[in-house]
């Protein structure tokens, strides 16, 4: 029995056989396709997907170009393709072939992973401030990195090695540490915090012992720029986002029931903490093989995730391909503009911090207001 105020006032779903339910009520259009679980809101959710990742994607293709082409020189596509064929072309087979292309490349690949590391971590962990570098899985990369430089004298590819050894095992001793059951996700948030902390001490207490010189270098690579980027790191951050991005993208369906809760994503078949153990995993050396070929380059994995669901909108999807796409265009897109748009050249980390701070600060805003806890 229904109340005739209520009744008046709620939507009625006209759903004939073989067509699109409609909505029908006070004030909405009648012929207006119904949102939800329906097959018109499926379609029209698709399409909004396909829109913005196909949109994400020439973005980033446009960025990654204009990188190539623009510097102190500008090279015409028809040179810079004649270097990528391997001829000899004066001038640019130096500015393009061994400093802009690998920059590009390496500014790419390390977005790419970025917004997927991030993505993954959020919709896992149901969290929005839960990227990797919030959450401390990158602190154990950078104390490392700042160890080697600073205290052992290392540089170039032993900095980079040492420091995707202790970012993964960083990830393993937070994930040990945070033990299992519903409240994991809870406990590992707040064990990375905590060890993120300690790190940041030790790095301070590194670089007070550090002579000066070794101090520059260390915050060079601590503030994250691509400006050491080589074509040894490139094949290496390459490689880890194939294989490990394309573990994320084959587990996608996975990580979307997990973002339901356990009980459900169970319910659904999934083996909880088998799959939560290799998105872990994958997600924690994604992004530690980024971080260790170009530094903490700071917010890109908690900026993708959340900008590509505002984009895209409510949708079925855990949104792996889109934010890492995402994550390319910030990453290419600051690092533009911290070597042309201000009076000194900015590596790319100082960019995406300027972006990244007062973005936090709004969602936090925002998450006070919806009376929702970070």
């Amino acid at each position: 029995m229904s109340t005739p105020g209520v009744a008046t006032a709620s939507l009625a779903t006209c759903a004939a056989p073989g067509t699109s339910p409609y909505r029908v009520g006070r004030g909405s259009p009648v012929n207006d396709p119904r949102p939800g679980f329906t097959e018109a809101g499926r379609r029209r959710r698709r399409r909004r997907y396909l829109t913005v990742t196909t949109a994400l994607a020439l973005l980033v293709f446009c960025l990654w170009w204009v990188m190539v082409l623009y510097g102190s020189i500008w090279y015409s596509p028809a040179e810079v393709i004649a270097v990528m064929a391997g001829r000899d072309v004066p001038g640019a087979s130096f500015a393009v072939g061994q400093l802009r292309l690998p920059r590009a490349l390496l500014g790419l690949t390390a977005g790419l992973a970025f917004g997927m590391a991030g993505r993954t971590c959020q919709t896992m962990l149901r969290n929005q401030l839960a990227s990797p570098d919030i959450i401390g899985i990158t602190s154990g990369a950078s104390m490392a990195a700042v160890f080697a430089i600073v205290v052992l004298g290392w540089s170039g590819l032993r900095v980079n090695l040492l420091a995707l050894v202790c970012g993964l095992g960083t990830a393993l001793v937070i994930y040990l540490l945070s033990g299992s059951g519903s409240t994991q996700g809870g406990r590992l948030i707040l064990i990375g915090i905590g060890i993120s902390a300690m790190f940041s001490s030790v790095i301070s207490y590194l670089q007070l012992k550090a002579s000066i010189y070794s101090v520059a270098d260390a915050m060079r690579w601590l503030s994250g720029s691509l400006g050491d980027a080589g074509w040894a790191q490139v094949p290496v951050l390459g490689g880890a986002v194939v294989v490990l991005g394309g573990t994320l993208l084959a587990l996608g369906r996975n990580l979307t029931a997990l973002s339901l809760g356990e009980e459900t994503a169970t319910g659904l078949g999934v083996h909880v903490n088998r799959t939560r153990l290799v998105l872990l995993l994958s997600t924690v050396a994604l992004a530690a093989f980024a971080t260790a070929a170009t530094g903490p380059i700071s917010f890109v994995a908690f900026l993708a995730g959340p900008i590509t669901a505002r984009l895209v909108g409510r949708t079925d999807r855990a949104l792996l391909a889109p934010s890492a796409l995402m994550g390319a265009a910030i990453v290419l897109g600051a690092d533009l503009a911290g070597q042309h748009l201000f009076p000194t050249a900015l590596p790319v980390g100082v960019v995406t911090g300027i972006i990244g701070a007062p973005y936090l600060l709004l969602q936090l805003i925002r998450l006070n207001r919806e009376g929702t806890s970070a």
